[in-house]
């Protein structure tokens, strides 16, 4: 089975997030969509709020797993035996940061990192914009997956 983990921290998921995951399924054999803690940051959704939104997204994608998980993106990616780290590219910056942690997780674990660009239609959408634009009252429904609901 061809298993590629895609980690983040979604908050919240993003259609850009979406568009990486449904091109994914067709890649791999499963994409597990992997939750990752960081206790050091703080989030405006709860962990649970973030999966649910993720899991409600992609209830009728049976390839689409969503996990949560500590630690290096490398130990838990041997853990549930992926072989592959799926990441979309916005842009050069992006390109840039992504490609010295491939490197890094390459040296460490031999795991390869799949990149995808993310469509034109996405590709200004990132969660920090979603969430300031939710902080200042706008209209994030364009920007996320119908899942992403405030309370």
């Amino acid at each position: 089975m061809r298993r590629a983990i895609f980690p983040g921290s979604f908050d919240p998921i993003t259609l850009g997030h979406y568009d990486i995951i449904l091109r994914g399924v067709k890649l791999f054999d499963e994409v597990v969509v992997a939750i990752g803690i960081n206790s050091d940051k703080a989030y405006m959704f709860s962990l649970e709020e973030r999966k649910q939104f993720i899991e409600e997204a992609f209830k009728d994608e049976p390839k689409v797993k969503v996990v949560t998980y500590e630690g290096l993106t490398i130990d838990f990616s041997k853990e549930i035996d992926a072989q592959f780290i799926l990441r979309g590219l916005r842009n050069p910056a992006d390109f840039e940061f992504e490609k010295a942690i491939a490197h890094t997780n390459r040296k460490l674990s031999r795991i390869e990192t799949v990149f995808l660009l993310t469509s034109a239609r996405t590709s200004f959408i990132s969660s920090s914009i979603v969430r300031d634009v939710i902080r200042n009252h706008g209209d994030y429904t364009v920007l996320v997956p119908d899942s992403v609901k405030l309370k």
